[in-house]
């Protein structure tokens, strides 16, 4: 009988290999791609060569401060958060295939990282904001973000079809994701992202004009050369990236001085101003509200504000008094009558950028 060859022992390179392999499968394809550059850029040329029952946290912690300490392209403490997550991810798979017998990033400890000092955005910002862009390329963006606070995604994948007649309501169906090469339409994040959001009159100005500048362009180009009724596109008609959204509103506010801020901080923007004008509603959204409390993620955690039935905010201290000049819209339940209409028509789609 020939003797049993033994398999050589399995390195860190060929598990992590194989475990994108399988996570392919249960995560949405930015997400993977995120995956994937973590640990092709990161974790492999560090630990690929180890064999991976003999990985110790000690590999891992002097990976992380390797990263952390080199002079050519550092890495944010942020970063080696998500790599150490993503880390805790892979090898705890490996314990559930037996191929190790405990997970060596428990006993690993990423650096902390630091949070940029929390902004507030009151009335007077968000009207500074949308004069200061008036007529850029992202003013429309910005006005959907400050009046709805949908995702970037959600508005860049945005369709006429999905607003009524009176440009009073839309229907947040699909969202557009960035998975290089591509710009594909995928269904919202979560079945609560799939709901109504109601449009505040100051936003049909905005959707008015939009929509007569791109009749004009389908005048002068050929229609077929342009994305499927999409409000939020390039000046060429092309889809908006959402990459290209976020890298815009960082210039600018790198440009107006503003100190640190997201352009998703708007969509915080939306529930503060929801509260200081009253308008709470126990609806999805930004702000995920009871009847009685709301509670506001932000940065720095969250908050919970009582709220009396008048729908005022009492927060056990003084809260300074903005102008509200500047109609907010609410989030509605979006109910569907069938399993068809839950579906939507987000039917994935794939354009080149």
């Amino acid at each position: 009988m020939p003797a049993r060859v033994a398999n050589p022992p399995e390195t860190v390179d060929h598990y992590l290999i194989q475990w994108l392999s399988h996570a392919r499968g249960r995560v949405r394809a930015r997400t993977w791609q995120g995956y994937e550059g973590l640990i092709r850029l990161y974790a492999l040329p560090s630990i690929g060569d180890l064999d991976l029952a003999a990985l110790q946290p000690l590999d891992l912690q002097h990976l992380y401060s390797c990263l952390l300490e080199r002079e050519v392209r550092q890495l944010s403490a942020g970063s080696i958060l998500n790599l150490h997550l993503v880390l805790h991810q892979a090898f705890g798979q490996a314990v559930r295939w037996g191929m190790i017998t405990s997970n060596p990033v428990d006993g690993a400890q990423p650096p902390r990282p630091r949070r940029p000092e929390f902004t507030a955005i009151d009335t007077a910002l968000v009207e500074r904001i949308l004069t200061d862009l008036r007529g850029h390329p992202i003013e429309l963006a910005v006005a959907i973000a400050v009046a709805t606070g949908m995702r970037r995604g959600e508005i860049c994948g945005l369709r006429w079809s999905d607003l009524d007649e009176n440009l009073t309501v839309a229907q947040v169906r699909r969202t557009l994701q960035v998975v290089r090469p591509d710009l594909i339409f995928e269904h919202p994040k979560t079945a609560r992202s799939r709901r109504a959001v109601a449009l505040p009159e100051f936003l049909r100005p905005y959707l008015v004009a939009q929509r007569e500048r791109q009749a004009r362009r389908l005048a002068e180009l050929d229609r077929s050369g342009l994305p499927s009724d999409v409000v939020v596109d390039r000046r060429d008609g092309s889809l908006m990236n959402p990459d290209s959204l976020t890298n815009s509103w960082r210039r600018y506010v790198a440009k107006a001085g503003l100190p640190h801020l997201r352009f998703h901080d708007l969509r915080h923007a939306h529930a503060t101003l929801m509260l200081l004008q009253g308008r709470h509603r126990s609806s999805p959204g930004p702000a995920a509200c009871s009847r009685s409390t709301c509670a506001i993620s932000s940065g720095r955690g969250s908050a919970s504000i009582n709220l009396p039935r008048d729908g005022s905010a009492r927060t056990g201290r003084s809260s300074p008094s903005f102008p509200c000049r500047l109609p907010i819209g609410t989030c509605a339940r979006w109910r569907r009558s069938s399993a068809t209409t839950a579906r939507g028509d987000a039917t994935t789609s794939r354009t080149t950028t």
